[in-house]
């Protein structure tokens, strides 16, 4: 059982020496806490990190804290870098720093491999191969406060500290059913920075839609662009700027002038009470009218042609959940809904349901079950995989 410090670091020499001691580690473990109501961006509060010896808390927000030596050991350092649902951390680092850890193991991807389910959760991992337990009501604390109480801080360390037993279990299991490849390819995802970098121009992907009219979808693009902008701009979360419904709104029934966009009685009051606030807004749909047919965006692929194979998508996702109960692994890891789709729809370039372990493990038998190659039958409480003569 490592040391708890429960005195945070607050100073860049105390910083720097300590990650020189900790770059000597097998492997370290790391948490965060942050906060993200009011914000766009994760006010990152305090960083925890463990050893086998001893675990610290860095108080990311103690004034004149430089965080460059933390940074440094965890892009280039020695060290397995292990995280517990790492995207959220891992996008803070990266925002901050620019870089992302080139060694990285994330427990819960580690655990839907092993048969843990999908998305499993913290403190699943934690009773199942502790035997702890997390007291939860110190988790939704407000982390900005100071000074952080000892309950706090004991909490925020025993989450690396239980991180320690449950990466040694899980990357034994890994090597023991020869699938530590697999959590490789899920991990490059991860250290990808293209996955943190969103552009502002795919914002609109993010509003639901169902319209395929072109014109719509590019006011939708050009409105979602702004928000996006804005809400950067501000540090406020985008439904903050504008919600969805009143974009959507805005987008099907586009106003041509300043005294048309205030009769929008949902549109804030700041919009309706500056005019100079308002005119991104009505440049934005400008542009969209202005656009050339070809110039408009896509619609969502074929969704009419999706509805009406609702049935073959039923049989897939019986078969998914099937082949992961099967094989332990967490069926949502496997393929997600809309990669059963694409596949139904035959949009398969780049489908990573048919690549790697997932094509082996079942992105192959997926294509023969919809191309009429193979049939599933079921004998008592289990499915069998069959396979089909031509003549069938």
């Amino acid at each position: 059982m490592p040391k708890l410090h429960f005195e945070p670091i607050t100073r860049t020499d105390e910083l720097r020496e300590l990650c020189v001691r900790l770059n000597a580690a097998e492997f370290l473990t790391i948490d965060t806490e942050f906060v993200r109501t009011s914000t766009y961006y994760s006010q990152l509060c305090l960083i925890q990190v463990a050893d086998d010896h001893d675990a610290y808390a860095i108080d990311a927000l103690a004034p004149g804290l430089d965080l460059t030596p933390f940074y440094d050991l965890l892009n280039n350092g020695d060290p397995m870098m292990v995280f517990h649902a790492c995207r959220q951390d891992l996008e803070i680092f990266y925002l901050a720093s620019g870089k992302l850890p080139h060694r990285l193991f994330d427990t819960q991807v580690a655990g839907m491999v092993c048969g843990f389910g999908e998305s499993v959760g913290y403190e699943t991992l934690v009773k199942t191969m502790t035997n702890g337990k997390l007291d939860k009501a110190i988790r939704f604390t407000d982390w900005s406060r100071r000074p952080l109480s000892h309950k706090q801080l004991d909490y925020a360390l025993g989450d690396v500290t239980y991180l320690r037993k449950i990466y040694r279990k899980l990357s034994a299991e890994l090597e023991k059913n020869g699938r530590a490849t697999w959590l490789e390819e899920e991990v490059a995802v991860l250290e990808d920075p293209r996955t943190y970098d969103m552009d502002v121009g795919d914002a609109w992907k993010r509003v639901k839609t169902r319209s395929s009219n072109r014109r719509f979808l590019a006011r939708v693009r050009e409105l979602a662009t702004w928000r996006e902008t804005e809400a950067r701009r501000r540090d406020i979360p985008r439904n903050r700027v504008i919600r969805d419904e009143v974009l959507l709104q805005i987008a099907a029934h586009p106003p041509d002038n300043y005294n048309a966009l205030k009769n929008v009685r949902a549109l804030p009051k700041r919009y309706h009470a500056n005019p100079d606030k308002a005119k991104d807004i009505l440049a934005g749909l400008a542009r969209a009218e202005a656009l050339a047919e070809d110039q408009l965006p896509d619609p969502p692929k074929e969704r009419r042609k999706a509805d009406k194979m609702a049935a073959v998508l039923d049989l897939l996702k019986i078969f998914l959940k099937y082949r992961g109960n099967d094989s332990g692994v967490a069926p949502k890891l496997i393929a997600s809904a809309r990669d059963l789709e694409e596949l139904v729809l035959g949009n398969r370039e780049d489908l990573a349901l048919l690549k790697g372990w997932r094509h082996e493990l079942f992105g192959k038998d997926a294509l023969a079950l919809i191309e009429g190659k193979i049939a599933l039958t079921a004998k008592g409480a289990k499915l069998k995989v069959a396979p089909l003569s031509p003549a069938e």
